[in-house]
């Protein structure tokens, strides 16, 4: 999946030192549910578990080659929202450098456009924390509305005892 300016990949164990370069912000993971990376060897670790999925893609920009953040989807099952298994919850990070480009929202459109149309899923949920609005912008930019809900999410690593807004999009 790609657009002219990024590409969507399979994460790969040489892509250690990137993911560490961004995840290790400590204004980059808290936003969206877990911690700051402390080395390469966890980045790289995260890459071999988290990541070592068929639902999770690096953000390749394709002018340098580099893996600038992550998006992808949860299945019912693995989603922080107790939602019907015909349905899944999307999600997204990019680094501090390209915060405010638009590259999230091109991220987010190519996976929307890959649950609904190959996955088959009727409807994508997201959430984000209320302090961090410019998440929930790039949901509504690609049609996402706003639930008026929020929950807690117990399995993030740093949130879980804060809510999170709910956004929904239906498949048209």
């Amino acid at each position: 999946m790609e657009t002219e300016r990024i590409l969507l990949r399979p994460w790969r164990e040489c892509d250690a030192e990137s993911l560490f370069k961004y995840a290790s912000d400590p204004d980059v993971g808290p936003r969206a549910g877990w911690p700051p990376h402390k080395s390469v060897e966890e980045s790289l670790q995260i890459i071999k578990t988290v990541f070592n999925t068929d639902t999770m893609w690096a953000v390749e920009l394709k002018e340098t080659g580099e893996a600038i953040g992550c998006v992808g989807y949860l299945p019912a099952s693995n989603s922080n929202l107790n939602i019907p298994s015909d349905q899944c919850e999307v999600g997204y990070w990019i680094g501090h450098p390209y915060w405010g480009k638009g590259i999230c929202t091109e991220a987010l459109r190519l996976v929307i456009d890959y649950c609904f149309n190959v996955k088959g899923f009727t409807v994508l949920w997201g959430d984000y924390f209320p302090e961090n609005p410019a998440s929930g912008r790039v949901m509504e930019k690609c049609g996402f509305k706003d639930t008026g809900r929020e929950t807690l999410c117990p399995n993030l690593e740093v949130g879980a005892d804060r809510p999170v807004r709910i956004m929904r999009l239906n498949r048209n």
